[in-house]
C-alpha cells in the first residue's frame, strides 16, 4: 500500500497554511494542493517546496475568487470579476449550459501556468470542491491531465452504515462516486482518493478507522488541516474543523495506523 497524505487549499489563508506546514513538518502529510489565486499563494508554494511538500493544482471555479485567466476571456464563468459562490451556483450555471467550454479551458489552464510561474513543480491535479466529476468538466479535467502527463485525484468511497447518522455528507459522498463511475474509462492516470464524506471532520478516530479499511493499493487520502483561520472573506459561511484534522495528522495512534497497515508515505510524483 502506498499512501499520499494530501492537504487541500494551500495558498488562500495563512492561518489554513501554518497548519498545513505544521502537518507536515510535525506529521504525515506528503502533499498539498494549491489554489493559485489565493492571497498567500506564492508565499505558500515557496515554503512548500522548501519543506518538500508534492505539490499539486487545486483547480478552482467557485468560492469568490479572482480567475487566473484574463477578465475579458473568462466573462461567463466569473461574471464580475469573481467565481461564483460554492458547488451549488456552479453546477447550476455549468449544467444550464451558461459557461462556455472553452472558458473553463482556458482558466484551467492559466491556473496551472500559474502554479508554475510561482514556482511549483506540479505533479497531480484535483479540483476544489470536487467540480472535475461533474458531466463535461471531467473530460476537460482528464484531457488536460493526459496532455501534461499528471494523475489526478479521483474520489470513490464505498458507503458505509455510519453514513445513515449524516444524511446531506451521505448523499454528497455518493454523489460523487457515482459520477466517477460514470467514466469507466480513463484518459489520465487515477489515484483512488479517500475522505470525502469526512471533508473538515476528518477526527484521530475516524482516520484510524479509515485507515484500517482502506484496500490493498494507492491511494490519497483528502485532508484540510490547518489552524482556524476564523472567517475565510472569500467565502464567510465556510465551516471546517481544521485543528481537529491538523490533530489527526500529528497523532501518534494515526502514525500507529499507518505502520500496521505497513503503508508507505508517498508523494504523487513518487506514485509513478
Amino acid at each position: 500500500m502506498r499512501l499520499v497524505f494530501n492537504a487541500d487549499d494551500l495558498g488562500l489563508h495563512p492561518r489554513i497554511d501554518e497548519g498545513i506546514f505544521r502537518a507536515r513538518e510535525e506529521g504525515l502529510l506528503t502533499s498539498a494542493t494549491v489554489l493559485v489565486t489565493g492571497r498567500t499563494a506564492r508565499q505558500a508554494i515557496e515554503r512548500a517546496s522548501a519543506l518538500g511538500l508534492g505539490l499539486g493544482v487545486h483547480l478552482c471555479l467557485t468560492s469568490r475568487l479572482s480567475p487566473a485567466a484574463r477578465a475579458r476571456d473568462v466573462r461567463w464563468l466569473a461574471p464580475g470579476g469573481r467565481f461564483r459562490r460554492d458547488w451549488a451556483e456552479l453546477s447550476l450555471a455549468w449544467l444550464s449550459g451558461l459557461i462556455p467550454r472553452d472558458e473553463v479551458v482556458a482558466e484551467f489552464e492559466a491556473q496551472l501556468e500559474r502554479a508554475r510561474r510561482q514556482g511549483a513543480r506540479v505533479d497531480h491535479l484535483d479540483t476544489h470542491q470536487h467540480l472535475h466529476l461533474l458531466p463535461g468538466l471531467a473530460s476537460l479535467v482528464e484531457g488536460l491531465a493526459a496532455r501534461e502527463g499528471l494523475p489526478v485525484r479521483w474520489p470513490r468511497e464505498r458507503p458505509q452504515v455510519r453514513w445513515v447518522a449524516r444524511p446531506s455528507r451521505a448523499a454528497k459522498a455518493a454523489l460523487l462516486s457515482g459520477l466517477a463511475r460514470l467514466r469507466p474509462t480513463p484518459r489520465a492516470k487515477r489515484v483512488r482518493a479517500w475522505g470525502v464524506f469526512e471533508s473538515g471532520q476528518l477526527t484521530t478516530a475516524r482516520l484510524v478507522r479509515l485507515l484500517e479499511t482502506l484496500p490493498e493499493g494507492d491511494h490519497e487520502l483528502v485532508t484540510h488541516p490547518g489552524l482556524a483561520p476564523g472567517v475565510v472573506p472569500e467565502d464567510p459561511s465556510w465551516r471546517y474543523d481544521w485543528e481537529a484534522e491538523l490533530e489527526a495528522l500529528t497523532s501518534p495512534a494515526v502514525r500507529d495506523a499507518v505502520t500496521r497497515r505497513r503503508a508507505e508515505l508517498v508523494t504523487y510524483a513518487q506514485l509513478g
